[in-house]
């Protein structure tokens, strides 16, 4: 939306109680949209098996089926997510869903390895163009601090949560029909999230393209973190961090973000306006996403290894087993986060969460080879259920507070791609730092189970510790607490501290 359009729907105090309903409903229908583009990315670990045997895929080759649809997610989402703000939220978002659902019916009818993994790169394509934009959305929408706290709340619990329900729902299709599936069930998704989407959100114009057609920042953003993602997904899982090929291919990724910041720093109409981290609030919360989440990743990914190849748990047992801490997560998200952020706000909500999650951590390092569900395994769903319940929703509300409405689709994508980096990154070190420790373990004359364990051990007491560190941002870089601003006096405050420098290249 226009900044024009923003101010004018935020000083609209008076909203018909049919136009409130249909919020709420448009509410529901973006967040469809972000659980479909969330479960994509793992509901397909659980039926790489199956992909494998039926298409021919080698054990390297396998991993593109995921790696495809990360490096055009990943690469695109802070391009996708200005995009919304030059040319439209609605628009983006409805065409990022278009692709999403095409790639899907590619990918549910591929024959091939190169097909699925063609399709799997479009698909990822689509999912950035829709996930970017959502948040940006949602901040607009609900200009009102309570009510924008709330509905933050409920895209926090999907944002979180989709990737354990992704688990069971992959576990639930391959197993009772097939692999393809997976795919095809977010055609009706897709479609009719399309067709309530065009009913329901407002259409909107953005700044235009004359406001920040920046061609060549474009290509230096979205090459650096297309390549970072590359990198991190394939030479650093396979070769190694300190092999020669993977520290070159990092140095050009950091060599063309430089270039990328000169770029936007010296450009008239920048496509990322370096502004927006002027605010401790945004540069913090983005910091402490990139760190949480690589935290937050070994619970779902190493997690589900350790209840697999230690504990025996086929794909289905492994999605139940995460259900109760989605469950907790949801009534958590959806029921309180909102209102201890509006009482106590969100650096003394978030703070606490944090700690949980590191405490449900550090208590799976405890879990033995024999270990049971109910002692081990339990306990640490809960904590993190109640931890990010909370957690993730006041992290949300941080990195989205102090961002004028007309930058709110690039703060969105923003807050997407701090995610998605600091969670390869993470799971990218974790899981070799854990495959050394069992070899290592394994040399020294320990079982496969004892020595997986083992590795799995150091991987969750570092994520324990990054959880501990995320925490020790909030407390320390954020700013004080304070109730979470409206959509207008955001854009207010954000006018007052840029007319004085609006003769600065920013």
């Amino acid at each position: 939306m226009s900044a024009d359009t923003d101010t004018a729907h935020t000083a609209d105090t008076t909203t018909p109680a049919d136009d409130e309903r249909s919020r709420w409903v448009a509410l529901i229908v973006l967040c469809v949209g972000m659980l479909m583009i969330v479960l994509d990315v793992t509901v397909v670990n659980v039926a790489l098996p199956s992909i494998q045997e039926d298409l021919g895929f080698s054990q390297s080759s396998l991993a593109w089926v995921v790696n495809a649809y990360l490096i055009a997610f990943g690469g695109l989402l802070l391009l996708a997510g200005r995009l919304g703000d030059l040319i439209s939220r609605r628009g983006v978002f409805l065409a990022g869903l278009a692709i999403f659902t095409l790639a899907s019916i590619a990918c549910g009818m591929a024959q091939t390895q190169e097909m699925l993994v063609a399709a799997r790169f479009v698909q990822g394509v689509g999912g950035a163009l829709t996930s970017a934009v959502i948040l940006g959305m949602i901040v607009t929408m609900f200009p009102e601090p309570r009510e924008q706290a709330k509905a933050i709340g409920v895209y926090g619990f999907v944002a979180s949560a989709g990737g354990s329900i992704g688990l069971l729902v992959g576990g639930v299709l391959t197993a009772s029909i097939n692999w393809h599936w997976i795919f095809f069930v977010n055609i009706p998704i897709g479609i009719v999230t399309a067709v309530l989407a065009m009913r329901l959100l407002e259409k909107d114009r953005g700044l235009g393209l004359g406001k920040g057609t920046d061609v060549l920042g474009a290509g230096l953003i979205t090459s650096a973190l297309m390549l970072l993602v590359y990198t991190i997904v394939d030479p650093a899982a396979e070769l190694g961090w300190g092999a020669g090929r993977t520290l070159a291919l990092v140095a050009v990724s950091l060599a063309l973000i430089v270039a990328f910041l000169i770029r936007e720093a010296t450009a008239s109409n920048p496509l990322i306006p370096l502004r927006i981290f002027r605010s401790r609030n945004v540069s913090g919360a983005n910091l402490i996403q990139v760190v949480s989440v690589a935290g937050m990743f070994s619970m779902f990914f190493l997690g589900s290894l350790y209840m697999q190849r230690v504990l025996g748990y086929d794909a289905l047992q492994i999605g139940l087993a995460f259900l109760p801490g989605t469950i907790i997560m949801g009534i958590l998200s959806l029921g309180y986060s909102h209102k201890l952020v509006m009482r106590y706000g969100p650096r003394t909500v978030m703070a606490p969460a944090f700690l949980l999650i590191a405490a449900g951590l550090a208590l799976w390092t405890q879990a033995p080879v024999d270990g049971s569900y109910g002692t081990h395994v339990l306990p640490t769903m809960v904590l993190f259920g109640i931890g990010a319940g909370l957690g993730f929703p006041a992290l949300m509300t941080s990195a989205m507070a102090d961002v004028a409405p007309q930058d709110a689709g690039l703060a969105s994508g923003l807050v997407n791609t701090t995610a998605q980096v600091g969670g390869a990154i993470g799971l990218a070190v974790l899981a070799t730092l854990a495959t050394t420790r069992t070899a290592d373990l394994t040399a020294a004359g320990d079982s496969i189970p004892a020595a997986l364990t083992g590795g799995y051990h150091l991987a969750f007491a570092i994520a324990a510790l990054l959880m501990v560190v995320a925490t020790l941002i909030a407390v320390f870089v954020l700013q004080s607490d304070r109730a979470p601003a409206s959509a207008g006096a955001r854009a207010d405050e954000q006018r007052a501290t840029t007319e004085p420098a609006c003769s600065e290249a920013v």
